[in-house]
């Protein structure tokens, strides 16, 4: 026996914990998540209860201190299965999060916060993008000013996942003590006077993830709320990013791989002319592209994860995976769309979800089009 077969036998059994978890927890109830827009807060702790949260944190802040692949599994089941609102809102909590305060945070800071992030009891969210500011995070103006011996922060975000049930955002601000030109991190608590969360906005997919603005008016923060080296945020979220583009990379191929599944089972019983639907050359020849094709980007997304396994996910390569892989799920679940007919046209059918779901894939974490700027520069320069 090798030392990867047990690890393998164990993330085997951890994925059979995964399913049952979401066969019984959500299941049930996703559909009318869906149509409420949002995932009730209980939920979290119940999966935090399971263990199901930030489990690669170390024990020493309450996590099981697990192999990454562990995490990336939850990740992994939930977008096979559909539950791509509930897959964005974990993600961000537990693979985004939670590994911004480990890397960054002080002593003091991640025994504060991720034991609850491991219960559930504090869930977590990162603000980045502003009305103004996307991609082009130079162009913020969320900005924190000097007040005693810490800060008041001022200004507001968009587009944030788990706006509404955050209970720690760090926030992207310009710092006063560069005259506002760079950047810093702050650990914001959602119950500081002069935070208030608006709205959680309707989207065209992904119903159940809120996704709200939040603002922040006066908000008053200790000087220990900063996160990481001061003036040096810009420089953090790009050592992080890796992680965040490789996670949405691990939805996007067991998404596609999950609308497979659902178009194998759909086209061998759905009969026409007397016949399966998987029996016409065109439906066989299509379900042969989709599936090399996720097979190519499953081969070069385990190597990403080696990769950051071994702390060697650059810039440039996490680039590459979100770009491929989420243009890749574009193609698979549109195809598989329209293997279904008609019927892949209707809410009713899950296919439809996905469809709907894939879309914001290749808009967050970075338009596709700034994947393709950053892999240009690491070839030809600005």
């Amino acid at each position: 026996m090798t030392a990867a077969e047990p690890l393998a036998a164990e993330l085997s059994d951890w994925r059979d914990t995964i399913r049952r978890f979401l066969t019984d927890e959500v299941e049930p109830h996703y559909e009318r998540w869906e149509k409420d827009g949002i995932v009730p807060r209980e939920l979290y702790l119940k999966m935090g209860e399971a263990g199901l949260l930030c489990v690669d944190v170390p024990e020493e802040y309450g996590g099981a201190g697990a192999p990454l692949e562990f995490s990336f599994a939850i990740a992994e089941e939930s977008a096979r299965l559909g539950y791509m609102s509930l897959c964005s809102n974990v993600m961000m909590h537990s693979d985004i999060v939670a590994p911004y305060i480990l890397h960054l945070g002080s002593e003091a800071q991640k025994r504060h916060y991720l034991p609850k992030m491991v219960s559930g009891e504090c869930f977590g969210a990162l603000a980045m993008t502003e009305p103004g500011a996307g991609s082009d995070l130079q162009a913020i103006r969320t900005s924190a000013t000097a007040d005693g011996d810490g800060f008041r922060l001022n200004g507001s975000k968009i587009f944030i996942t788990n706006g509404q049930h955050a209970g720690v955002v760090i926030v992207a601000a310009k710092d006063p003590r560069s005259g506002g030109k760079d950047m810093t991190l702050f650990l914001v608590d959602t119950d500081r006077p002069g935070f208030t969360r608006g709205r959680n906005l309707d989207k065209i997919g992904m119903h159940a993830a809120d996704t709200s603005e939040l603002f922040f008016d006066n908000v008053p923060l200790a000087a220990d709320a900063a996160l990481g080296r001061a003036g040096n945020g810009f420089g953090h979220l790009m050592d992080e990013l890796p992680r965040e583009r490789l996670m949405l990379a691990v939805a996007a191929v067991a998404h596609a791989e999950g609308a497979l599944e659902r178009t194998v089972e759909y086209v061998t019983a759905r009969k026409a002319f007397g016949q399966p639907v998987s029996s016409f050359q065109n439906t066989r020849f299509e379900l042969a592209k989709i599936k090399t094709d996720i097979e190519v980007h499953r081969a070069y997304y385990e190597k990403c994860r080696a990769l950051y396994a071994d702390g060697k996910l650059g810039v440039t390569e996490a680039a590459i995976i979100k770009l491929a892989t989420s243009e890749m799920e574009g193609r698979v679940v549109d195809a598989c769309l329209q293997l279904f007919g008609g019927y892949g046209y209707m809410s009713e059918y899950p296919i439809a979800r996905y469809w709907t779901d894939a879309r914001i894939q290749r808009i967050y974490g970075g338009t596709n089009e700034i994947m393709k700027e950053v892999i240009a520069r690491a070839l030809v320069g600005r």
